[in-house]
């Protein structure tokens, strides 16, 4: 291969180029040329040919067949180019699915369905052309003012990755690679702000925000990973080869394909100015371990070509990432691939298959967060009568999906444009639950602006309605059109514009009050979680997805049983953040900070219709190990470094069929370094029938317990570790405890970092 060529395998295209700004500092940054020119020699990647603009799935299909074809007759080598396309809440493409968007998986805490619905995904993309997905997202919550926080599925580590690691398997069962983002640091910038330093310690890197991508790796077998936007302590992650390439490829065994977020090559030179040009941009990035650029070749062409040919870059760099490009086109079949039959005529992208996982998804999703009685609508009766559905998002399709939707990342520049999905709205929903009820819609402000005149309009409606149903929240989007979104940091938590307002004045009527928030973070919402003036009942909605709607109508009246949790604490106020669950002692109030940081709401919360009772924690050893038993009153004795059972008895003590999400919390009393007042350790869906009960039984590696101690070593230390079981990560319902013993346990790469999880019904 000449350099040329080389080179060319290492960049991609973007098809469609400026015609919408959908990546950060597109108009300034897209430089792909003339197409003709820049395939000349081969091409890398094709970028998102499907997901930059409204296209007619298969008339784009034939065109990327002919492509191909093109690139295989054409080019002296005949290697076709991969096509990657974003997939975080499905195929970012017109007519494909629109599914919940990540936080709304962290708050269902079902893997095994977020798989399934990775694997329709890809069978999508598999079938349009598409070899590779920008998606999931592993990156932490830590601050909720951040945009991209609907792009993310928790503040717990081991969320993040059990859920994200089934969507790499889902996706990839269907022979389309998925992509890490953003490794690593991205989520924990300062304020909450996109793109801003991240100010942070080693010991945070290894504990918190590495896990996920460890576990993707390591127990998903991903093979791409895309870097992060963000500089640790300084040093810009893209230009640094301690993280790419020290700890990704060396420690853990990455053997895939490393992409660049987009711009981020360049971005070296222009936002972090560690590089005097695009050549040494290029230079830096290339010997970090960044494969690929994508979205275009505006650092590894002409001015890396440029430092290579004037032996200032090492060639064998070049052929590093090019070998590596050429093993995964092998890998995807693409060097194989013939071309010779066209592609379908028609796709079905939003089959039955999809709407029903996209619809189990947004039922699991939704948490009730507060409840008076008032939920369900349905109970021994008919329903309500007459129904007013208030609120900016009661009736908007768009306010059900997040920024990486195509609806709201795309759609909203082309206005006109159908939809091309199904995509029933809060009030459309709740009409078709209650066939017999007169459902009336009256917005009373929008989600944005200072415009109050509406909002008697909307008080005088909920004077005449049996119940009123408040829906707020957010419209997602990017880089300052919308409220959440990439590029759509917040200084403020409280609900955007003039919502509050409306919530209060409705509620000031006397009608009960249902307030539904449908948003991509969580916001203080304090003063709707209780007391004087608060609605009769507080859902959240992450982002439900196409079939949300229907969700959240189902969880009112009472269709649905609600089963959602938080997979985020709901915050006190925008002065708390960045806040975790996973604080140690001096992270939660006391008697020396007037300021409070404990939520509103704790991670893990979420009511249901039903009640159960968790009792009877009880810790033992695994079948075939040594060990003694342990409760409450006794602790059970567990090798540093070995495993532990866990088992609870669960009740389903109400009258309704329900699940219950089992959640088994861990605290390590004293450490070498500071340990959190509170730590999942793992979790677990179970539905029961009215007095029906269950013994669910956890085995439990100690190296959940593991951290990073003074010396930089990851080990689980002996002592005494508490464990309960709980409603939330605040609530001890049940306790037991054990005690490590041994020497100090050195944790490596072979250590489990799953915990199994069997559920016993009782007979």
């Amino acid at each position: 291969m000449t350099l040329d060529e080389k080179l060319a395998q290492l960049v991609g295209w973007w098809v469609d180029q400026g015609a919408e700004n959908v990546a950060p500092m597109q108009g300034e940054m897209a430089t792909s040329g003339d197409y003709e020119e820049a395939t000349r020699h081969g091409l890398g990647h094709l970028t998102r040919v499907y997901g930059t603009r409204p296209v007619d799935p298969a008339e784009r299909a034939s065109w990327l067949w002919r492509e191909q074809r093109r690139l295989r007759d054409e080019t002296r080598l005949g290697i076709p180019a991969l096509v990657h396309e974003e997939c975080l809440t499905g195929l970012a493409a017109w007519q494909a699915a629109t599914f919940p968007t990540p936080l709304a998986w962290g708050a269902s805490f079902d893997p095994e369905l977020v798989e399934r619905m990775a694997e329709l995904i890809g069978g999508s993309m598999r079938e349009l052309g598409v070899h590779q997905g920008l998606a999931p997202v592993l990156d932490v919550i830590r601050d909720p003012r951040w945009g991209r926080v609907d792009e993310c599925i928790a503040e717990d580590p081991y969320v993040v990755g059990t859920i994200g690691t089934a969507y790499v398997r889902g996706l990839q069962n269907a022979g389309v690679h998925a992509t890490l983002k953003h490794f690593v640091g991205y989520s924990a910038s300062a304020g909450g702000r996109n793109h801003a330093p991240a100010q942070i310690g080693p010991r945070f890197v290894e504990d918190v925000l590495l896990p996920p991508f460890e576990m993707a790796v390591l127990d998903g077998g991903v093979r791409s990973v895309m870097n992060s936007y963000a500089e640790i302590d300084g040093v810009p992650v893209a230009g640094t080869p301690s993280y790419l390439t020290d700890l990704l490829r060396r420690r853990w065994g990455f053997d895939g394909v490393v992409v660049s977020d987009y711009f981020s090559v360049a971005f070296l030179q222009v936002m972090h100015a560690v590089a005097a040009d695009r050549g040494e941009a290029a230079a830096l990035a290339l010997e970090a371990g960044i494969d690929v650029e994508l979205p275009t070749g505006d650092a590894y062409l002409a001015p890396l070509a440029e430092r290579v040919r004037a032996g200032l870059v090492d060639e064998a760099l070049v052929d590093r990432a090019v070998l590596r490009v050429l093993a995964q086109k092998e890998e995807l079949g693409l060097l194989d691939e013939t071309f010779e039959t066209p592609p379908p005529a028609a796709f079905d992208l939003d089959s039955r298959e999809h709407r029903a996982v996209a619809r189990r998804l947004a039922d699991e999703s939704v948490v009730v967060l507060t409840n008076d009685g008032v939920l369900p609508l349905v109970g021994a009766g008919a329903g309500p009568a007459s129904i007013v559905v208030l609120g900016p998002n009661g009736d908007s399709a768009e306010a059900l999906m997040g920024c990486y939707s195509f609806v709201n990342h795309v759609l909203a520049h082309h206005p006109g444009v159908p939809l091309g999905i199904e995509l029933p709205t809060v009030a459309d929903a709740l009409r078709l639950e209650l066939p017999g009820a007169d459902v009336t819609v009256v917005a009373g402000c929008d989600v944005e602006g200072d415009d109050r005149s509406r909002i008697d309009e909307a008080v005088a409606a909920a004077r005449d309605a049996e119940v009123a149903i408040v829906v707020v929240g957010d419209r997602a989007g990017l880089f300052g059109r919308g409220t959440v979104g990439e590029g759509n940091d917040v200084e403020s938590l409280e609900l955007p514009g003039v919502q509050r307002d409306l919530v209060e004045a409705v509620v000031a009527t006397g009608t009960p009050v249902v307030m539904v928030v449908l948003s991509g973070r969580p916001y203080a919402i304090g003063w709707a979680v209780g007391g004087a003036g608060a609605p009769a009942a507080v859902v959240q909605a992450f982002f439900p997805g196409e079939e949300g709607g229907a969700a959240v109508a189902g969880v009112l009246t009472g269709s649905v049983e609600p089963s959602g949790h938080l997979p985020v604490s709901l915050p006190r106020s925008a002065g708390a953040q960045p806040f975790s669950y996973l604080h140690p002692v001096l992270g939660g109030p006391s008697e020396v900070a007037s300021a409070d940081s404990t939520p509103v709401l704790p991670f893990g919360h979420g009511l249901s219709y039903t009640t159960f009772e968790r009792t009877d924690l009880v810790v033992g050893s695994p079948a075939g190990s040594s060990g003694s038993a342990g409760s409450a009153g006794s602790a059970a004795e567990v090798a540093a470094g070995g495993s532990f059972t866990a088992s609870v008895r669960v009740a389903n003590t109400g009258d309704r069929r329900g699940t219950d999400l089992v959640q088994l919390y861990a605290r390590d009393v004293i450490g070498s370094v500071t340990r959190p007042v509170a730590q999942l350790l793992g979790y677990a869906r179970v539905t029961l029938e009215p007095g029906q009960e269950a013994r669910v039984e956890f085995d439990v590696p100690t190296s959940r317990l593991a951290f990073t101690d003074r010396h930089g070593r990851r080990v689980v230390e002996p002592g005494d570790v508490e464990l309960w079981v709980g409603p939330s990560c605040d609530a001890r319902e049940t306790e037991a405890r054990i005690l490590l013993t041994g020497d100090v346990h050195p944790v490596s790469l072979t250590d489990p970092r799953l915990v199994g999880v069997t559920t016993h019904p009782h007979r």
